[in-house]
C-alpha cells in the first residue's frame, strides 16, 4: 500500500478516492500503469473466485484508480473512460518519462496557458497530462 498523510475530511469537503478504469486484461493495464505509467500497485487480490480487484495509485497522489473483473459495476465498456487529468509540475519532464518507457504522448498543446499533452492505455481509456505554470511546486 502507498503510504499517504492522515486527511482529515473537513465538513463540506468531497474528497475524491476512487476511480474505476474499464479493462478488458488486468494483467496488461496493470502491466502499463505500473511499469510503464509509474503506478504504485496498493492491492492486488481475489476476495472470492472469479473476483480480482487491483488499486493503483499515480504518483504522489490521493486518488487511486481500480482495476477490476467480477464485480457489479457501472457497466462502462473497456476503453470508455476518456480525459482523467493527471496534474504535473514539469510536462517536459512527466511527458519525456513517459515516452522513454515507451508510453506514447501526444505533444504539448497550450490551450490558452494551460499545457496538455494526452496518451491512452492499451484499451484506449484516455489520460491528460496538465500543467499550470502559475502553481508552484510543493516544497519537498
Amino acid at each position: 500500500m502507498v503510504d499517504s498523510p492522515e486527511t482529515d475530511v473537513l465538513p463540506g469537503a468531497m474528497l475524491l478516492e476512487l476511480v474505476l478504469v474499464p479493462v478488458s486484461d488486468i494483467d496488461r493495464a496493470k502491466t502499463f500503469y505500473t511499469e510503464q505509467v509509474g503506478f504504485a500497485e496498493d492491492v492486488d487480490v481475489r476476495p472470492r473466485e472469479g473476483v480480482r480487484v487491483v488499486q493503483l495509485t499515480p504518483p504522489g497522489s490521493y486518488c487511486s484508480i481500480t482495476l477490476s473483473e467480477g464485480l457489479p459495476g457501472p457497466g462502462m465498456a473497456a476503453g470508455s473512460l476518456h480525459g482523467l487529468h493527471l496534474v504535473v509540475s514539469d510536462i517536459e519532464a512527466a511527458r519525456d518519462a513517459l515516452i522513454s518507457r515507451g508510453v506514447e504522448v501526444a505533444p504539448v498543446v497550450d490551450a490558452g496557458g494551460v499545457l496538455y499533452a494526452g496518451f491512452a492505455d492499451p484499451d484506449g481509456n484516455t489520460w491528460v497530462l496538465q500543467h499550470m505554470p502559475w502553481r508552484r511546486a510543493a516544497e519537498g
